[in-house]
């Protein structure tokens, strides 16, 4: 039988002989993430990177304790979603990682991305099942997603202990992949003295002090982030890297070359944006600069839509926006920064560096 042909409308075709192709795959969408996150939560992934060989339905199902039929679908979807590998043996299909998942997929990957899935399936995706709400009110859904009131917006990020964790595995494992190339978009080498404002996990501080041997990196962020990133994730082997306890909005911020906003002012309003530059202005040294770390958007707004889809997720989780280059660069002018220049990577995360006179 031949392939069914799409036809614009331009051809003279009517509308009701069309196929929707586009259109079914993006209402599909969800159910692709939740394959992806089920599969991680299960640890089907992690079960056939230790099994090291191929395994069956029957062995994965009951390895995981999950009931065959539903392990045996669940698999077919994850090798359709190109995740796994199939083998005939005797008859029997028996199932492996593809590389990529591996990597990405299994808890012991030093790339890993589970965490983050984590996080999206049991926060974000939440919060997104409010999106009508939160377009038609313009604010954020913490209450309707987690009945917490969402005034002090990391007192809804951080509504738990547990939340707290989730929230920096999951800056971790991206800054694990995409840190490099943010901190190396610009030469930064001749600052020294570098101040990582919300600098969570340290992962960002790590990437800066593996890049640049030189530098001492001091991470500012919340005393209980403070703490936990002392108890789990930077090591006292990490002696480049010390850490200032505060809130970025209310507290003097530390003496520095060097300042560092990843992930943060895409978190709020224009106003508050420029209020925080202008405290970072003020605390940097004649000759310093500032780095911001953020997904750009195109000039017009027409993508990427990655990034479109993470402004739309600011709406739902935040105060703020994803903004252009040019956006930023009117935020950096505004509280006094000047010969501005963006870099993209060519990964999720830009870097756009505005300088302070000396």
């Amino acid at each position: 039988m031949a392939e069914r042909q799409e036809v614009g409308l331009s051809e003279g075709t009517p509308a009701a002989d069309m196929y929707p192709r586009k259109i079914l795959e993006y209402m599909e969408g969800f159910l692709v993430s939740k394959v992806v996150f089920s599969s991680c939560e299960l640890g089907v992934f992690d079960l056939l990177l230790s099994a090291e060989r191929p395994l069956s339905a029957e062995e994965i199902s009951q390895a995981i304790g999950a009931s065959l039929d539903g392990t045996q679908r669940l698999l077919a979807a994850c090798t359709g979603l190109k995740l796994l590998n199939t083998l005939q043996d005797n008859g029997q299909v028996l199932y492996s990682n593809t590389e990529q998942a591996s990597v990405y997929l299994t808890r012991s990957s030093p790339l890993s991305l589970y965490q983050s899935i984590q996080y999206s399936s049991r926060t974000i995706y939440l919060c997104w099942h409010h999106l009508t709400d939160a377009v038609r009110e313009g604010r954020n859904q913490y209450e309707k997603a987690f009945g917490v009131n969402s005034k002090d917006l990391f007192q809804a990020l951080y509504r738990s202990d547990e939340e707290m964790v989730k929230f920096m595995q999951l800056m971790n494992s991206i800054w694990n992949i995409c840190g490099k190339d943010v901190v190396t978009a610009f030469d930064l080498s001749s600052f020294k003295v570098i101040c990582d404002l919300g600098g969570c996990s340290g992962a960002l501080a790590k990437q800066c002090t593996s890049a640049y041997p030189e530098c001492t990196v001091t991470i500012f962020d919340l005393p209980k982030v403070v703490c936990t990133s002392r108890e789990h994730f930077v090591t006292e082997a990490d002696q480049r890297i010390s850490f200032h306890e505060g809130d970025f909005f209310k507290d003097p911020l530390p003496e520095g070359d060097l300042y560092i906003l990843a992930r943060i002012l895409h978190d709020w309003t224009d106003e508050r944006c420029v209020e925080l530059l202008s405290k970072v202005y003020k605390a940097c040294k004649p000759g310093g600069a500032v780095l911001l770390v953020e997904a750009l958007l195109y000039e017009d707004g027409s993508g990427p839509l990655t990034v479109q889809l993470y402004s739309l997720n600011m709406l739902v989780q935040t105060e703020g926006r994803e903004r252009t280059a040019a956006q930023y660069a009117t935020l950096l002018t505004a509280a006094g920064f000047s010969n501005i220049q963006h870099r993209l990577t060519g990964k999720i995360y830009d870097a756009v560096l505005g300088n302070k006179e000396a």
